[in-house]
This record gives C-alpha cells, sequence and structure tokens, in this order.
C-alpha cells in the first residue's frame, strides 16, 4: 500500500429490530453496533431525539469526538515539530446541527475548546498559529464541509505532567 493512501473498514450491524423490522416508525429500535477489528464493539444508537438510547453513542457525538481527536493529535504532532512541551490537553468541544423541514439535517459548525499546558511560558504567543496549523492538518477537519473554530486556552505549567 502506498504511504500516500489508506484504508479503514468498519462494520456497522444494527441490533434494533424488535420482531417485525421496521414496519412502523416506532416498532424498531435504532440500536447497533460498531465493529472494528481487534477493538472492543462500540454500541450505538440515534440521538434520544429520534428515538435513540442515551446509553448509546450517536454518530453525532461520534462525528465531533472524531473532530476533536484529530485536531488534538495534529496539534500534537505541530508541537513536536516545533519543539513545544505541551503535558496537558482538554479539549471540551460542542457543535451546532440544523434540522431542515424535510427531516435531513447538516452539521452547521463546530467549536473546539482546548485547554492546553505547555511547559515553557516562552513558547505561548506560539499557540494560535499551532492550532490553525493542526487544524490546517487534520484530516476530519479537511473532509467536512462547515466550518470548525477553535476558542483555545493556553496556559504554562512548568514540570506538570498530564495525570
Amino acid at each position: 500500500m502506498s504511504l500516500a493512501e489508506h484504508h479503514y473498514s468498519v462494520t456497522v450491524r444494527w441490533t434494533g429490530n424488535l420482531g417485525n423490522g421496521t414496519s412502523s416508525y416506532r416498532g424498531y429500535s435504532r440500536d447497533h453496533d460498531v465493529e472494528i477489528p481487534g477493538l472492543p464493539v462500540l454500541p450505538g444508537s440515534a440521538d434520544p431525539t429520534f428515538h435513540g438510547d442515551r446509553s448509546r453513542y450517536n454518530p453525532e457525538q461520534l462525528l465531533l469526538t472524531a473532530l476533536s481527536q484529530c485536531h488534538m493529535l495534529s496539534f500534537l504532532h505541530v508541537a513536536v515539530k516545533r519543539g513545544v512541551v505541551v503535558t496537558d490537553y482538554v479539549d471540551t468541544a460542542e457543535g451546532t446541527m440544523r434540522l431542515n423541514r424535510d427531516g435531513s439535517g447538516q452539521f452547521e459548525s463546530v467549536v473546539l475548546k482546548p485547554q492546553v499546558a505547555f511547559v515553557d511560558p516562552a513558547h505561548l504567543p506560539l499557540a494560535d498559529e499551532m492550532h490553525h496549523e493542526a487544524n490546517q492538518l487534520c484530516f476530519i477537519a479537511r473532509s467536512v464541509n462547515f466550518p470548525v473554530h477553535h476558542e483555545a486556552i493556553t496556559t504554562a505549567a512548568p514540570g506538570s505532567r498530564s495525570q
């Protein structure tokens, strides 16, 4: 396989047939399993608004998760390239999805809110530029058709280590 091309596979298996399939809108469960070889099964469902099970992950949460994870991993890569030592990173991301009259919908925007700790206070002025570069590198952010904004807070925490 070429280094320029990567392939991923996942199996999504509907587990919500309550006996009569999709014979009525409320007659089936939205539950499903996300199966990825070698990993634990991820229990999925729809958002509770759409008759899903709130104890399972929904696609909207997972899209937001993918954006947050991708940005973090890209940011950490940028930090290493620039010689900036990061000791902590926590993101409380938020997304806005709009429903349309025809039942469709789409995300309108996502705001990532990373709180990052640098060892060296002299690197603090680089933070915004690093987030911008990470956004440009993030495969997921580059693949969506809505804006991904950043409201980052960066502090210096000399000698700190993430727990």
